[in-house]
């Protein structure tokens, strides 16, 4: 990639109420974030949703200038950029209507890992927090799972220092700009985790820990992960709000019980007894849900041995070629068949072993 890809991608993001939602309409209607300044003002006008303020934005030479800026911050401390439409942008992330246009990302691990698990709770962790949180972890070291979180006091530490000490893999999302790390108690914890895992943000540098920064933090952990555990909560904070982004993205949610009177379980039993999220009392649980416990490839070879596949099975099989993973949305532009066909025939290749459903409209090729 280019610096001037990178600054136009960037500089997109600075546009003056764009938001992500906007931002990707641009460049699907222009054919990329360069296209959109080079694009003329009555064209960008007659977007829906593109206000002229935006418009008057997009031609702000501060916007560029800012942008410049961002690219020589990145350039100096060896962060990486991951525009949206980048092959290394979380794919599960990457299909929530709302997810970030860019990310700002320092470190080794791969974001599109085979299993991806978030891993939140409060602040406030009690010692039974910490011994459920790292036992957790302990056992998933055979599924060699990346470890996602925010980072924060509490939960969200232990969480990434378990994983460190298990040999994990484990990125903590920001809430604010790669300038710094909040709380500055966890910095070591940051750079312990960049060997082999990352620190992740959407937000320039420079921007401030402020609280209206750690909803939209929440929403990027809810959403590049297969599931999301919450060990402790109390029944309002941000592992409730994390909770519930990840049922609205369609990812599995594991809540670890406790007793009714505490009250950093009260969140947790909360969403077991509505239904919201499923009880957790090991990794074995985590396995069946999810499927892993599965011998996919025994399975798969078998099948394989006696299925002949009709035309348009063998579109959709061709769809799964760049990946093992594929989102229906791109199994549906993938080929030139109708949504409830397609749902037809995936229905019939899961009955005979040849695909399996994955949370959040997935599908993964055995």
């Amino acid at each position: 990639m280019t610096n001037d890809q990178k600054l136009y991608e960037i500089a997109l993001t600075l546009v003056s109420g764009i938001g992500d939602v906007n931002g990707k309409k641009l460049v699907a209607y222009c054919g990329g974030a360069e296209a959109v300044f080079c694009e003329t003002r009555k064209a960008l006008m007659q977007i829906s949703g593109i206000t002229e303020n935006i418009v008057n934005s997009i031609f702000s030479k501060d916007v560029m200038l800012r942008a410049e800026e961002e690219v020589c911050f990145a350039e100096k401390h060896g962060i990486r950029t991951l525009f949206y439409l980048d092959a290394d942008y979380p794919k599960r992330l990457q299909h929530c209507h709302d997810s970030p246009m860019m990310l700002y990302y320092k470190g080794n691990a791969d974001l599109n890992a085979a299993k991806v698990v978030g891993v939140v709770g409060t602040r406030n962790i009690t010692d039974y927090g910490r011994y459920a949180t790292e036992k957790i972890i302990e056992e998933l070291v055979d599924d060699n799972v990346l470890v996602v979180s925010g980072l924060a006091y509490g939960v969200d530490a232990m969480a990434h220092r378990a994983a460190i000490k298990y040999d994990l893999a484990t990125v903590g999302v920001l809430g604010h700009g790669m300038q710094t790390v909040y709380p500055a108690e966890n910095r070591k914890l940051s750079i312990n985790m960049l060997e082999k895992g990352g620190i992740l943000t959407e937000f320039i540098s420079g921007t401030l820990p402020d609280r209206e920064n750690f909803p939209q933090r929440n929403r990027i952990v809810a959403g590049m992960v297969d599931c999301l555990i919450v060990v402790e909560s109390a029944l309002k904070g941000g592992a409730m709000i994390t909770a519930e982004i990840a049922n609205s993205y369609d990812r599995e949610v594991f809540a670890i019980p406790g007793r009714v009177r505490d009250m950093y379980s009260e969140g947790c039993n909360r969403l077991i007894k509505a239904n919201k999220a499923n009880l957790l009392t090991g990794a074995a649980d985590i396995r069946y849900i999810m499927r892993w416990d599965v011998d996919t490839k025994v399975v798969a070879k078998q099948m394989r041995l006696f299925r002949d596949f009709s035309e348009e099975e063998k579109k959709v099989m061709d769809v799964f070629e760049k990946s093992n993973v594929i989102h229906l949305d791109d199994i549906i532009v993938g080929t030139d068949l109708s949504p409830s066909k397609i749902a037809s025939i995936l229905l019939s290749l899961e009955f005979d072993g040849v695909v399996t459903a994955l949370p959040g409209k997935r599908y993964q090729k055995l």
